[in-house]
């Protein structure tokens, strides 16, 4: 579980960003778990205070692997980014490989983009046109108006646990079976800006954003918790203007094989693209 990082790999973001927030709005305009079982879950007492501590029982697990899917619906056009990989919830850091939808015409002409997520940063390989082969696009977090929930097509699996902290109203559904383990399933809305205050410090900046940029903090939300108290899937939904129109995204996360090594390795700088990003 370790993070390496190369020379400096801190670009200048504020081009990026710009560029970034395309991948969201251009794709809705074109169209084994861990060697022990948990135990069984139980009701919890409180609801809230269970939902509100499954970020903190990721963070003593470690690391899992992770399952990313982000469906977005905008003028009846319905397109879903998925993606597989890893994450460390101790040092907030992980890899994802994002495959995007194919087009209209059943092709796929998109490469898989490969995304490294740290404490305000975001990397993308084969991200957008214009971009040379081999080079990464470094953009700041804290500096997208939606704090990266849904921008790099896959929220951040620790900020979709941290978004739980702001839970406003919570109920227990019941127990179902997830990937042949028993979880309880909750379901609740969650706040924004509460979540970003009460957050870790790693994710703050970035929920912060957020809370800024999303004009409905509200965020409807499913969580799925095992017998340990670990988040094993979230699915939340939001929604936010873009260009006009209104977006509605489901994002959901599926966490699984908790304990796997995952190891991050950022970009030397001068492996960094700081040119215009297209579509």
């Amino acid at each position: 579980m370790t993070v390496q990082e190369h020379g400096r790999p801190y670009g200048r973001g504020s081009g990026s960003f710009a560029a970034t927030v395309v991948l969201v709005g251009s794709l809705v305009g074109s169209a084994a778990s861990g060697c022990a079982a948990p135990p069984d879950p139980k009701p919890a007492a409180d609801p809230a205070l269970a939902v509100r501590g499954a970020a903190d029982a990721l963070t003593r697990a470690g690391t899992a692997k992770a399952s990313t899917a982000m469906e977005m619906a905008s003028g009846g056009t319905r397109v879903t980014i998925r993606g597989e990989g890893g994450y460390d919830f101790r040092r907030r850091t992980g890899h994802l490989q994002v495959v995007l939808p194919r087009d209209p015409a059943g092709k796929s002409d998109h490469r898989p983009i490969t995304e490294l997520l740290t404490p305000g940063a975001l990397y993308m390989k084969n991200r957008g046109a214009g971009v040379p082969a081999g080079k990464w696009v470094r953009v700041d977090t804290t500096a997208l108006d939606d704090g990266n929930l849904v921008t790099g097509g896959a929220t951040d699996p620790a900020a979709a646990a941290e978004l739980l902290r702001g839970v406003r109203e919570v109920a227990y559904v019941g127990e179902v079976e997830l990937a042949g383990e028993r979880v309880g399933h909750y379901r609740g809305v969650a706040d924004i800006a509460h979540a970003a205050r009460a957050a870790s410090p790693q994710l703050r900046g970035a929920l912060a954003a957020a809370a800024k940029g999303f004009s409905d903090h509200a965020v409807p939300f499913d969580a799925y918790l095992d017998g340990e108290g670990r988040l094993r899937k979230v699915r939340h939904r939001f929604s936010f203007s873009n260009q006009g129109r209104t977006v509605a995204v489901a994002s959901t996360t599926l966490l699984y094989g908790f304990g796997v090594p995952v190891r991050v390795v950022l970009p030397d700088r001068r492996d960094l693209y700081d040119g215009k990003v297209e579509g």
